[in-house]
């Protein structure tokens, strides 16, 4: 398969993984030595690290959405960079809140010894962000949430 193909198909794994907290598989597509930032504010220096964090932030009570497209994805050899537009929203009903944003992931891939590509760093700094409560939307219905009891 083509590696542009492949890193598109890795970021997607990772959207998803993360969106449906399967964290087993959301592990699998970084090194053990990956790096994180988020923004200004959230830096990991270990897939253990990052992996714990969102284990812990983004659990059961929080639904989250992550589109990433428009990649810019440049290969050297087993070693590739990336560029992705990412559009996300975070909902968490137990506080009212929707928060919606957009940023640019730069991210540094590497080919690992399986032949797999992995991610070696991620990061995004934010175009926008915004937060508003749902108390605010008097409309505002969460009609289905796979994690509800």
């Amino acid at each position: 398969m083509d590696p542009v193909a492949e890193i598109q198909r890795l970021k997607y794994r990772y959207a998803r993984t993360l969106d449906t907290k399967s964290w087993t598989e959301f592990a699998d597509t970084l090194i053990p030595e990956a790096t994180a930032t988020y923004g200004e504010h959230l830096e990991f220096e270990s897939r253990s690290a990052l992996i714990e964090f969102m284990r812990t932030t983004l659990g059961p009570a929080v639904i989250t959405e992550h589109r990433c497209g428009h990649p810019e994805i440049e290969v050297d050899g087993s070693s590739a960079t990336g560029i992705w537009y990412l559009s996300d929203t975070v909902i968490i009903p137990e506080h009212n809140v929707i928060l919606r944003g957009a940023a640019f992931y730069r991210d540094r891939y590497v080919r690992c010894g399986d032949g797999t590509w992995r991610i070696a760093h991620t990061g995004y700094e934010r175009t926008y962000e915004y937060v508003v409560s749902t108390t605010d939307m008097p409309s505002f219905s969460l009609t289905a949430n796979m994690w509800s009891q």
